[in-house]
């Protein structure tokens, strides 16, 4: 277990990141949907953008946190310290999943009922150790957040989990989920980066979580990424396109 995170309240954590949302909203009158978007452990990058494009076109905001802005962590920063592991664990980080959720719940164009939240790598993780952390004490010493309800995932309806790190670390395939949003993993058939995931994920699904993995073959991790300096990343078009409707068919099914 990483040492405690430092600890704030609910409300510092919505207050200290609100700031650094990128918030794209579908041109409708009333309630909508919301995509939260959890970035990997290198940053936000430029095609996340276009998701958000992808989720106002079927009709719902997005949400892109950035959970490295009010921690002051540069790019080269969180390659060498978060993509390491030696800071910002996914249940850590899933705080600030915690916060966006009672933020959201705030907000008079966001349909509370349906919450669907979107990761990539360390975002997925997070996403995944949010869902199993303990409600009470366990989640205030691994997230450093007090005043937290006890389910601060109410109104999750979907969860799209991209190339996850599924590791020494989480609790992947260790632990049932206290929801089960219907959940779809793509797992990159030559993901060098973060390992094999399939068997992990295939415990957490036999667990009881409604998580459909799909394989998407001949990609690699951060296929999505045309200017990635990693050269075990390739940008594969196609696959991009794939996540995209899988996206779209997401929101379209709420």
């Amino acid at each position: 277990m990483p040492t405690q995170a430092f600890a704030e309240t609910l409300q510092h954590r919505i207050d200290r990141l609100t700031p650094h949302f990128t918030i794209n909203r579908p041109d409708a009158e009333g309630r909508v949907p919301v995509v939260l978007m959890m970035h990997g452990c290198g940053g936000q990058r430029p095609f996340m953008n276009e998701m958000a494009e992808i989720a106002v076109s079927a009709g719902a905001a997005a949400v892109q946190i950035d959970s490295y802005a009010p921690r002051r962590i540069s790019r080269a920063s969180a390659i060498a310290s978060v993509c390491t592991g030696a800071r910002l664990h996914g249940r850590e980080r899933a705080g600030d999943l915690y916060a966006t959720f009672a933020w959201a719940k705030t907000q008079n164009w966001i349909d509370p009922n349906r919450i669907i939240v979107l990761g990539w790598s360390h975002g997925g993780w997070t996403i995944m150790d949010a869902l199993a952390l303990r409600s009470g004490g366990e989640m205030q010493r691994a997230t450093g957040l007090t005043e937290l309800p006890d389910e601060p995932l109410e109104g999750i309806a979907g969860a799209l989990i991209v190339y996850p790190y599924t590791g020494i670390g989480t609790y992947v395939g260790r632990r049932d989920w206290r929801l089960a949003p219907r959940s779809i993993a793509i797992v990159a058939q030559y993901d060098y980066i973060v390992g094999s995931t399939y068997a992990a994920l295939e415990r957490q699904r036999a667990r009881g979580a409604p998580l459909d993995i799909q394989v998407f073959e001949n990609t690699t991790h951060a296929f999505e990424d045309p200017s990635a300096e990693d050269p075990r990343v390739r940008y594969n078009p196609s696959a991009v396109a794939r996540e995209q409707a899988m996206l779209r068919e997401m929101i379209e099914a709420f």
